[in-house]
């Protein structure tokens, strides 16, 4: 036959029994055995506060770096060059730049002419510099013919100085054939 609790609670009522100190401590450690099986493992703040760190400094690199590029940007867009300027002026750029890369390119470097082509090319990488000051020139005063005029005078002159080193090589290269039929005769 059933036994009815509330006799049992009766009884432990009339006693009056006294809770130790620690017994809702007890209780709830012996719930969460029963229950879970395992205690809850605590959480490693110092790799989380490591990670936050890691990402607050993350985010303010990010932060900063697009504002940088966004400049940077800027500024290379308003830079002018001749090409920039018109068509006309940059198919004339660019007949002028790839002709100079032609003629470069097609220069045979020997013991006998490097002299020569040394001599010229300083010649040629002076003007070049002189081409990059006529365009921050002509970036800080604004466009005007004086300058416009004075960098297609620069490519032109490159051309010609390359175009006459070529002939140059040419005649020292008659003259060391005609010196060696010379020689064999």
């Amino acid at each position: 036959m059933p036994q009815d609790i509330r006799d049992s609670v009766k009884k432990y009522k009339e006693e009056k029994i006294a809770l130790s100190v620690n017994h809702t401590n007890k209780f709830e450690a012996l719930l969460e055995k029963e229950l879970h099986g395992k205690k809850k493992t605590k959480i490693n703040y110092k790799w989380l506060s490591i990670a936050a760190t890691v990402a607050l400094l993350v985010s303010i690199c990010v932060q900063f770096y697009p504002s940088k590029s966004i400049n940077e940007t800027k500024k290379i867009t308003k830079e002018i060059s001749l090409g920039s300027i018109s068509p006309e002026f940059e198919t004339i750029e660019k007949y002028y730049k790839s002709s100079i890369s032609l003629e470069i390119s097609q220069l045979e470097l020997t013991e006998e002419n490097k002299e020569v082509i040394d001599d010229y090319l300083s010649k040629i990488s002076e003007l070049t510099k002189e081409y990059k000051l006529l365009t921050q020139e002509l970036n800080t005063k604004g466009v005007n013919d004086v300058t416009i005029n004075a960098l297609i005078s620069n490519l032109k002159l490159r051309l010609q100085l390359l175009q006459r080193l070529k002939k140059q090589l040419q005649q020292l290269k008659n003259l060391n054939k005609t010196q060696n039929e010379n020689q064999i005769i």
